[in-house]
């Protein structure tokens, strides 16, 4: 792909997450064939940047000997690297795992990364809950993962580990209200999910785990 004139750029699919040696081993690609410039895009790519055209073949043939690694594609008429939110990894409100999902998508669509066979270029996002901050409404492919039932409350532990009056104040819709329960033979203050208000959101996971 040729942009501004005689820079040329080539993309490798990247993990959203990587290893420090990882990374290194990267910016020793980087070193050898673009006098150290790359940049990492949006959709979570590789970009090496080369600024002659002699430049990307020997580039391309050091990540073909890496197999697999550093596949080369996600521009033109084809599928872009898939990106998606954290889940179980960071997050404390996802509904599914991300990284398992990607990969294994990512394996069927594999060759069309690799290669522009498709009409036009496609976008796919993977978020882990509603709350949609990997904007996944602005993808062509959007796979959202959604909360099915309600949150579970154990109130033996909760008034060791959340706030109440935040707990109740994270519910959208006031479907947590103040409770009390028998704990040990003891009333303890805790919360009460009314059900049939819930609207499985999560926003109130980290609040009550």
């Amino acid at each position: 792909q040729i942009r501004d004139g005689d820079e040329y750029t080539r993309f490798a699919l990247l993990s959203s997450l990587v290893s420090v040696e990882y990374i290194r081993e990267v910016c020793d690609i980087a070193d050898k064939h673009c006098d150290g410039f790359l940049r990492f895009t949006t959709r979570n790519n590789i970009e090496f940047m080369v600024d002659s055209k002699e430049k990307v073949q020997p580039l391309l043939d050091t990540l073909a000997s890496y197999g697999n690694k550093y596949p080369v594609g996600g521009t033109g008429a084809g599928v872009t690297n898939i990106v998606h939110t954290q889940g179980w990894v960071h997050c404390h409100t996802p509904a599914t795992d991300a990284s398992g999902v990607v990969k294994a998508v990512m394996d069927e669509l594999f060759d069309y990364f690799t290669s522009m066979k498709l009409p036009a270029q496609v976008r796919i996002a993977l978020a882990c809950c509603l709350d949609m901050c990997g904007a996944v409404h602005a993808s062509d492919i959007a796979i959202l993962g959604i909360h099915r039932k309600p949150p579970m409350i154990d109130h033996s532990r909760i008034t060791g580990v959340c706030e109440l009056p935040l707990a109740i104040a994270s519910c959208p819709l006031g479907a947590i209200k103040p409770a009390k329960a028998e704990v040990d033979g003891k009333e303890i203050k805790t919360v009460k999910v009314t059900v049939e208000r819930c609207m499985f959101c999560g926003n109130c996971y980290t609040r009550l785990e």
